[in-house]
Order: C-alpha cells, then sequence, then structure tokens
C-alpha cells in the first residue's frame, strides 16, 4: 500500500492502480467512472445519478411494506408475540449478514445488476445465468402482485362496482413505466418520497404505541362487542408469548423472511450510485438500527398492545381495519386510523412496484450484456436508460396480472406464477452469499491483502454460512404442511422453485458447456471503479445545499 496525499488528507492506493485521490486525467478512465455496463446507447451505458439520500432511503424503505403493515400481525397471532421476536431477529441478523456481503463487494466492484454479474464472475457463468433470470422473473410477478393489490386498496374507497380494479392496474403501471423510462433519478427521487412516507408512518406508530402503552391516550378502549380492552402491557403481552410451540415458530419463520424481501435492492443501485464507497458501507451499517427500529420495537408495541386472542390479529383477508397497526392507531383513539394505514400501505404497494420494475430491468440489461438474453436489451437510451428492459418487464407485469383475473381461468394460472415466484429471494440471498464466499477465495487466493478492500465484511465467514444456513432452512422446510395430511398441490405451490432453479442452472451448464472458474482465473479487476476525485467535496457541497427538513430527514435515517 502506498499513500497519495489529496486535500489534506491521506488516501490509500492500491499498488500499481490509480490512487483514490489521484487525479485521471483519461477520457477512459472518466467513462469507466460514470458509465459502467457499457450499453449501446447515445452515451455509452447507465449513469451514476442516485445520491446519497436516495440510496439511504432505498435501503431503509427497500424492507419496509405490507409484511410489516399487514402480516405482523398475523405472525403475532400464530405464534405469539415472543416466537415473533425470535423469528423476525434470526431472520434480521441473518439479513445484516448478507447485506454485510453484498457491502464487501458493492463498494470494490460496483456494477449494476450486481447478484446475477458477481455469479458469473466468481463462480460459474451458468450460476450468473440462473440468478439473473430467477430475479427478474421474482420481480417482474411481484410487479404484478402489486397491481393487483393497489386495485383491492383502492376498493377501501371506490367500491369496485364503480371503478374496476382492472382501471387502477392501468393507471398505476403506466405512472411507474413512465417513472422508469425517465432517468434513474426520477426512480431514485421517487423511491425516496415514498420510503420516507413510510418510515414516518413507522415514527408515529411508535409514538402512538408508547403514548397508548403509557396510558397518556386511549384509556378505557371499548372493543366492538361492548367489552374492555385490557390495559396495554406486559400483562397483554403474556397471555400467550410463545404459542404453537416448534410447528408455530417454523410458520412464521417464513413470513418473516417474506417480510424482508427487497433489502439486497442497495446493492443493485450502487451500480448507478454516485460515490457508491461511500454510500454503499453508510447503507449497509444502517441496516442493523433499521432492523432493530422497525421490526423488534414495531413487534414489541404490537405484542404489549393487542392481546393475542384479538379475533383481528390474525386478518386472513389481508382488511385495513384489521392491521395492527389500524388496531393499534384506534385503540389510541385514532378513529382515522384505518384510512391513514390504507393511503400508507397503498404508498408502500408503489414503492414495491416502483423498485421491482427497477431491480428487474436492471437484471436484465446485465443478462443481455453478459450474453444471456437478446443483445436489443443492453441498449441504453441517452439518459442512461435500458428502456426496452422496462418495457418488457411492464409488459410481463401486466400479461401476469391479466391472468389473475377471474375472467381468465379464474386466476389459477397466476396463483402458479405466485407459487413459482414466491421463494425466489432466499435464491437471490443464498446467491449474494455464494458469491461472497468465493469472492474472498478468490481474492486470497490471487496473493492480494484483505484489509485493502476499501469496506471489509466483519462477518465473514459465519455472516455467509449462516445466511446459507438459514435460507436453505426455509426453503426446504416452508412446505412441511403439505406433508399431514399429504397434498400434491401444497406440496408443488411449495416447492415448485427448487426444480426451476435448478433447470436453468444444469440447462445452461450443459448447454453453453460452462464450468465453475478456478479461483485463481476469476476476474477481480474487469469493470472496478476507482474513488471519483469529486467524492469528498461533492459530498460536502450537496450537505452544505441541503435544507433544514433534509438534514433533519437524515438525523432521523
Amino acid at each position: 500500500m502506498s499513500k497519495t496525499e489529496y486535500g489534506g488528507q491521506d488516501m490509500a492506493s492500491y499498488d500499481g492502480q490509480p490512487g483514490y485521490g489521484e487525479k485521471i486525467e483519461t477520457l477512459e478512465a472518466e467513462n469507466h467512472n460514470n458509465n459502467l455496463n457499457t450499453g449501446e446507447g447515445e452515451t455509452g451505458g447507465l449513469q451514476r445519478n442516485l445520491k446519497a439520500r436516495h440510496l439511504t432511503m432505498i435501503s431503509l424503505g427497500g424492507t419496509i411494506g405490507t409484511g410489516l403493515f399487514l402480516a405482523s400481525g398475523s405472525s403475532i397471532a400464530t405464534a405469539g408475540p415472543g416466537f415473533a421476536l425470535v423469528a423476525y431477529g434470526l431472520i434480521g441478523t441473518m439479513v445484516y449478514c448478507f447485506m454485510s456481503s453484498l457491502g464487501e463487494m458493492t463498494t470494490y466492484m460496483p456494477i449494476t445488476g450486481s447478484i446475477n454479474a458477481y455469479g458469473t464472475r466468481f463462480v460459474d457463468p451458468a450460476f450468473g445465468f440462473m440468478l439473473g433470470w430467477v430475479y427478474w422473473f421474482s420481480w417482474s410477478i411481484t410487479l404484478a402482485a402489486e397491481l393487483v393489490a393497489a386495485g383491492l386498496i383502492i376498493s377501501y374507497w371506490i367500491p369496485a362496482e364503480q371503478c374496476p380494479s382492472w382501471v387502477w392496474a392501468v393507471v398505476f403501471i403506466v405512472v411507474l413505466t413512465s417513472l422508469n423510462l425517465t432517468t434513474v433519478k426520477a426512480y431514485g427521487e421517487t423511491e425516496y418520497w415514498l420510503s420516507l412516507i413510510k418510515v414516518l408512518a413507522v415514527f408515529v406508530f411508535i409514538i402512538v404505541g408508547f403514548l397508548y402503552i403509557g396510558g397518556a391516550v386511549g384509556k378505557n378502549f371499548i372493543e366492538a362487542d361492548g367489552t374492555r380492552a385490557p390495559q396495554p402491557g406486559a400483562a397483554v403481552f403474556n397471555m400467550g408469548p410463545f404459542h404453537g410451540g416448534f410447528a408455530g415458530l417454523a410458520s412464521i419463520f417464513l413470513n418473516a423472511g417474506f417480510s424482508f424481501q427487497g433489502a439486497e435492492l442497495v446493492g443493485i443501485a450502487a451500480g448507478e450510485t454516485k460515490n457508491p464507497r461511500k454510500n454503499v458501507p453508510r447503507a449497509i451499517r444502517q441496516v442493523f438500527w433499521r432492523i432493530l427500529l422497525f421490526y423488534i420495537l414495531t413487534i414489541t408495541i404490537i405484542g404489549l398492545c393487542i392481546p393475542i386472542d384479538d379475533p383481528s390479529l390474525k386478518n386472513e383477508d389481508g382488511e385495513i381495519d384489521s392491521s395492527p397497526f389500524t388496531r393499534v392507531f384506534v385503540r389510541a383513539g385514532i378513529k382515522v386510523g384505518g384510512d391513514i394505514m390504507n393511503a400508507v400501505i397503498l404508498i408502500a404497494i408503489l414503492s414495491a412496484g416502483n423498485s421491482g420494475l427497477y431491480a428487474s430491468s436492471r437484471a436484465l440489461h446485465t443478462l443481455s450484456k453478459e450474453g444471456s438474453a437478446p443483445k436489443f436489451f443492453s441498449y441504453v437510451n441517452r439518459w442512461g436508460v435500458p428502456i426496452y428492459c422496462v418495457l418488457a418487464t411492464s409488459l410481463v407485469g401486466c400479461l401476469a396480472f391479466i391472468v389473475s383475473l377471474p375472467q381468465v381461468g379464474q386466476g389459477q394460472a397466476y396463483d402458479w406464477l405466485l407459487s413459482l415466484s414466491s421463494t425466489t429471494g432466499f435464491i437471490a440471498w443464498v446467491g449474494i452469499a455464494i458469491n461472497h464466499i468465493r469472492f474472498r477465495m478468490a481474492y486470497k487466493a490471487q496473493g492480494r491483502n484483505i484489509n485493502d478492500l476499501p469496506f471489509i465484511s466483519r462477518l465473514y465467514p459465519i455472516g455467509p454460512i449462516y445466511t446459507l444456513l438459514i435460507c436453505v432452512v426455509i426453503l426446504f422446510g416452508q412446505g412441511y404442511t403439505a406433508f399431514s395430511p399429504f397434498s400434491i398441490k401444497a406440496f408443488l405451490s411449495a416447492y415448485i422453485t427448487l426444480p426451476f432453479v435448478l433447470l436453468l442452472y444444469l440447462g445452461n451448464k450443459f448447454w453453453c458447456k460452462t464450468k465453475i472458474l478456478k479461483l485463481v482465473d476469476v476476474d477481480l479487476d474487469t469493470g472496478r471503479s476507482f474513488i471519483d476525485i469529486s467524492m469528498d467535496s461533492d459530498s460536502q457541497a450537496e450537505k452544505k445545499k441541503s435544507p433544514w427538513w433534509q438534514k433533519i430527514v437524515s438525523i432521523l435515517a
């Protein structure tokens, strides 16, 4: 390691490589920094237009959705608040582990479509092929699911008899597609505001929850059946903290995993983020506090406020009025709790659809660049947007939505699509863990110093191994109910993803004659991005010109 002084600070540089603080004079280096994954568009490729605040909110809002606002109550009703804390805690620590792994790789090599790109680069081209198509398919079907959910949410205010749900689905898909066709900054700005609203909603819930538990609001609340609700606190929590035994814990273990889907979006966005080596680690480090605040604290408050035997807590029909957030608001005396949470959940759905369209289009773009998808998908327009990837993903999402309609096969085809994509998020997390293990092994095998990495995952190797273990348990254990009594439909619904994944991997491996890469042959240099010399000055300028409200949001985040 050598040292180069720049701007009054010592900045480390790699031997034989430009220093972090050295000015890169050549046009090639400048294009390398700003346009990774070169496409066929006029400007050459994707552009780094996401700012630090965009990445922060993408990381904060990535896992806040219907899993927290609706499914958390069902988890408590099934296994009790004690087991719910155990399940969400275990999954939360696993998420932090693979996010730390992803952070190490993306700060070293911040490229778009990183999950499948790293699989191709560090493991086996067939492995990257499988991860890319699985990830694209997962988010494409998720987009359709969000369109279905959006229509149901709107029907809370406007009944389907007055305006069919497909009308709202068309409106939402047009809006989301238009946003993703403009610039990546439009995606980032939209996601910033949507995530900000979700974060503020959780903060408000926590404050109201503490006020209700402390007796400042909602005293002597009367239930719908005329009985007086028990006083919130330890007595309510202890009504059934560990309910249902191991079976109860296992069932909500899967729900907890689904709730964290989307946490990896930080790695996908890193390839289009300014100064990724500074901004990505900052976003990764916030994951622990996000999990602690948004899930552990929220579930604790729900467990202290709502008895486990409350019939509305299970919420099998997904009704807004039965959301645990809504129930706590109503108990605290906020009568419009249902309207508030309906609006917040609608925002969460739009956010998930926006992120899904972005993530899947980038995965498809990377597949095209690697020769695993038609070449025209690699086209990038002058604003750095892979427009054909966005349009293709929107089209697939629309087709999946169409087959969800009762008029088209009674929605059975859509149910199978959902089953096929239900566990693909866990496949992506397995891919991140395997990629990190291979990255570290190759880095060491090629005689490189781990201390030279811009961000080091201190959890290696325990972190990726723990991620693999938890994901494998979920993938193989989530269909246990299909065996007693045995149901072929339930069995296929639970495990249809696994043969689909194997078919993609083995099929490509056989067709393209790929081999698992030798560690010494792993390419750890092509596509690397060196820190722009304007990193510190840009960050300081952005911080100075930020308005007061934005600084407050940064402090809260």
